[in-house]
């Protein structure tokens, strides 16, 4: 899947957003992420959970936000790790 990247909170997080449209499930996402992760919360358009060390904020249009990460190439691998998961 292709994304852009745009960095947040002064560089310490960065956000994948995906080129294609897709609208995510969050109850779903709520089920399929609970073993692999601590959910924080989640709602219709948003879950927060701790995942691989980082806090990470999933979109219900698949916008995912990792904090703390720098690299780009990670960003990118760990966004199509959890949408694989999810669509």
């Amino acid at each position: 899947m292709r994304y852009s990247i745009t960095r947040l909170c002064g560089g310490k997080a960065l956000m994948t957003t995906p080129k294609e449209f897709f609208e995510i499930d969050m109850e779903k996402a709520a089920r399929t992420l609970s073993d692999k992760g601590e959910i924080a919360m989640f709602d219709d358009m948003m879950l927060v959970m701790s995942w691989n060390g980082m806090e990470v904020t999933i979109y219900s249009q698949g916008k995912i936000m990792f904090h703390p990460l720098d690299d780009r190439n990670d960003a990118i691998s760990y966004a199509n790790e959890i949408l694989k998961m999810l669509i």
